[in-house]
C-alpha cells in the first residue's frame, strides 16, 4: 500500500514537472516575442521632452545670455481660507499689486501663477509665513546676467518661449531646444532613466564678434553723452575695417532683457530697437568723402582742384548755405572736407553728375541692407533720390535728403579704410556658424582709398575734427552736423540735430572703424559733441589693444 502511494506521488510529480516544463517553453520560446513586448510596453514611457536653449557669448566667452534654474511662485485658491490676508502678504513681498493677487485668489481653480522669477530673500520671506495655498515650483529662466549691456543686440525671449529681437530673434530656431519624444525606462524602484545619455536636443550656443571691453567702454562712453549732452538717443558702432568684424554696437537708452515687460507696460517699445539697424537717418557732413571718393575715382576732381566758394549756390530757384552761412572763398577738395563746405560737395557732385553720383551710391551698397545676423533690420530704397531734380542730388552730396542706417555707413566707409573694398559687416563668430568674411571687389581704387584716407587726416589734424585727434597716431575722420527733417511733411527742425563722427586708425594701416552718433545733442557741432567721445574709444582701443604709433 504504501509502495503504491510512493509510486503515485512520484508519478504525479513527474506529470506536474513536464506541464511546467511545457508552460515555460511556451512562454518564453514559442511565445517569448509576444511577452516580451508586452513587458517592455510595461516598462518604457514614451516622454515629450524639449533640450534647453543655446546661450550667447561675447568673443572673450563672457556670457550675454543663459538659462538658469529658479523658482515661481503659484498659488491654489480653494485651499486659501483668508484670501484678503494672503493676498496682503504676498504683495508686501513680491512688491505686485495686491487687488491682482487677489483676483486671483478668488477664482474657483487650483493653480493660478503669481509671479515668474523669485528672489531667494523673497522666498525665505514666503516660507517664514508659512500661507496655506502658496506654493513655489522650480523651472528654468532665461538669464542676461549683463543687465542692460548691449541689450538690443542680444533681444529677449518672450513669454511664449520665442527669441524677440537682435540675435535672440535672428537665431532663434539655432538656439531653441528642438521638441522630441524620448524613451524612459522605469526601473523596479519606480524612477525614470532614460535609455540613452546622449542628448541631442539642445539648442546651439552662439559666440559674437563683439569684444567685451570695448563694448563696455562705448556704452560708458553713451551715458556720459547724455549726463554732459543731454543726447536723445546714440549709437557707437566698431567694426573691422578689413574682415567686417563688429566688436561694439552700443545704443543709449538700453533696457534689462530680463525686465521687457516693465518696459512693454510704459509703452517704451522704441527702447526695444536697434537704431544701428532699425532707423534710418539723414547723415550730414559725413557723408562728404563718399561724395569725393567717387569724383576722385571718375578723374573728375583731385585732392588739390580748386574752387571759388561764395557762401552759397542757387539751384531750381532754391539757395543752398554752408554750415553757419560762412563764405570760404578759394580752397581746394582737402580743405573743402577740413572745414566741411557743403558747396564744395556740390561742385565734386556737379562735376561726377546724376547718373555717376547714384552709380556710386549703389556701388556702395546704400540703397540696401547690411544682412547683419540681427532681427529687423530696415532699409531705404531712396526713391525720391533717384528720381530727384538737381538739387536733390546737390544736398544728398553733402549727406541731406539721403536715407541710410549707421551701419550702412560703415560699410561704406570700410571701402575707404581697406584699399577700396567693402567689408560686410557681421556680428557672429564663425565658432558656431561657418562665415567668411565677404569683401566685394574694388568699389574704389587703393589709390583713391588711400587719397581719401589723406585727406580725412587732414581735418583731424588742421580742420573740424582736431578734438579727435590722438598724439603719436595718424587718424583719419569726418565730423557730421545734419538737420533733422519733419515726420509728415516737407523742410527740417530748427531745433533739432544729429552730430557724427566718423574715422578710423591707424589712418594707412587701419585696425578699426569707429561711428559715434548722438540725436539733438546739447551742443553746437560734432566738432563739440561726437568728435571728443571718438578721441576716447579710440585712445582707449589704441592703448587695449597695444596698437604701435605712427611716429614718435
Amino acid at each position: 500500500m504504501n509502495r503504491l502511494r510512493i509510486n503515485l506521488i512520484f508519478f504525479l510529480t513527474i506529470i506536474l514537472g513536464m506541464a511546467v516544463i511545457g508552460r515555460l517553453y511556451s512562454l518564453q520560446v514559442l511565445k517569448g516575442d509576444y511577452w516580451r513586448a508586452i513587458a517592455q510596453g510595461q516598462q518604457i514611457v514614451i516622454d515629450e521632452t524639449s533640450g534647453e536653449r543655446g546661450s550667447v557669448y561675447f568673443s572673450g566667452g563672457q556670457i550675454l545670455a543663459t538659462n538658469e534654474k529658479g523658482k515661481f511662485l503659484h498659488i491654489s485658491p480653494k485651499k486659501i481660507k483668508d484670501k484678503e490676508k494672503t493676498a496682503k502678504a504676498i504683495s508686501s513681498i513680491v512688491n505686485l499689486p495686491e487687488n491682482e493677487i487677489l483676483e486671483k485668489a478668488k477664482k474657483n481653480d487650483y493653480f493660478e501663477l503669481i509671479k515668474k522669477r523669485l528672489t531667494a530673500e523673497e522666498i525665505n520671506s514666503l516660507k517664514r509665513l508659512n500661507l496655506e495655498g502658496v506654493y513655489f515650483s522650480e523651472t528654468i529662466f532665461r538669464n542676461y546676467p549683463q543687465g542692460t549691456m548691449a541689450s538690443q543686440v542680444i533681444g529677449f525671449l518672450n513669454e511664449a518661449g520665442q527669441g524677440q529681437y537682435g540675435t535672440e530673434g535672428y537665431y532663434d530656431e539655432i538656439l531653441k531646444g528642438r521638441e522630441e519624444l524620448e524613451e524612459r525606462l522605469r526601473t523596479p524602484f519606480g524612477y525614470l532613466t532614460p535609455l540613452t545619455d546622449e542628448r541631442k536636443t539642445n539648442g546651439a550656443d552662439i559666440w559674437l564678434t563683439l569684444d567685451y571691453s570695448i563694448q563696455f567702454m562705448a556704452e560708458k562712453l553713451l551715458q556720459e553723452a547724455k549726463e554732459n549732452l543731454d543726447i536723445q538717443s546714440g549709437q557707437i558702432i566698431v567694426m573691422e575695417p578689413r574682415s567686417g568684424r563688429i566688436l561694439a554696437l552700443a545704443n543709449f537708452p538700453s533696457f534689462d532683457p530680463s525686465r521687457y515687460k516693465e518696459y512693454a507696460k510704459e509703452n517704451k517699445f522704441e527702447t526695444f530697437q536697434n537704431s544701428a539697424i532699425q532707423k534710418i537717418f539723414e547723415p550730414g557732413s559725413v557723408f562728404k568723402p563718399l561724395t569725393m571718393a567717387a569724383a576722385l575715382e571718375e578723374g573728375k576732381i583731385t585732392p588739390q582742384t580748386t574752387y571759388f566758394d561764395e557762401g552759397k549756390i542757387q539751384l531750381d530757384g532754391r539757395t543752398i548755405y554752408n554750415f553757419g552761412q560762412q563764405k570760404w572763398g578759394e580752397r581746394t577738395m582737402t580743405e573743402v572736407l577740413e572745414k566741411s563746405i557743403n558747396t564744395g560737395a556740390i561742385f565734386a557732385q556737379r562735376a561726377l553728375g546724376a547718373e555717376k553720383f547714384l552709380k556710386y551710391l549703389d556701388s556702395f551698397k546704400l540703397f540696401e541692407p547690411t544682412y547683419i545676423e540681427l532681427e529687423g533690420e530696415i532699409f531705404s530704397e531712396n526713391r525720391k533720390l533717384k528720381k530727384g531734380k538737381e538739387i536733390d542730388f546737390a544736398t544728398a552730396s553733402f549727406g541731406q535728403g539721403i536715407e541710410i542706417t549707421p551701419l550702412q555707413l560703415m560699410r561704406a566707409f570700410s571701402a575707404i579704410a581697406n584699399e577700396g573694398k567693402l567689408a560686410e559687416p557681421h556680428i557672429v563668430d564663425s565658432k558656431t556658424i561657418k562665415i567668411k568674411p565677404e569683401l566685394s571687389q574694388n568699389v574704389i581704387s587703393s589709390k583713391t582709398a588711400s587719397q581719401l584716407a589723406a585727406m580725412m587726416v587732414n581735418v583731424v589734424e588742421s580742420g573740424f575734427g582736431k578734438k579727435a585727434k590722438i598724439p603719436g597716431y595718424y587718424i583719419a575722420g569726418k565730423t557730421g552736423t545734419a538737420q533733422v527733417p519733419f515726420e509728415d511733411k516737407k523742410g527740417y527742425y530748427l531745433d533739432r540735430t544729429v552730430q557724427s563722427f566718423i574715422g578710423f586708425a591707424p589712418a594707412f594701416d587701419p585696425e578699426f572703424l569707429i561711428l559715434v552718433k548722438f540725436d539733438n545733442p546739447k551742443a553746437k557741432s560734432a566738432e563739440y559733441s561726437a568728435a571728443p567721445i571718438f578721441h576716447d574709444l579710440a585712445k582707449y582701443i589704441i592703448d587695449y589693444r597695444q596698437i604701435p604709433p605712427d611716429y614718435e
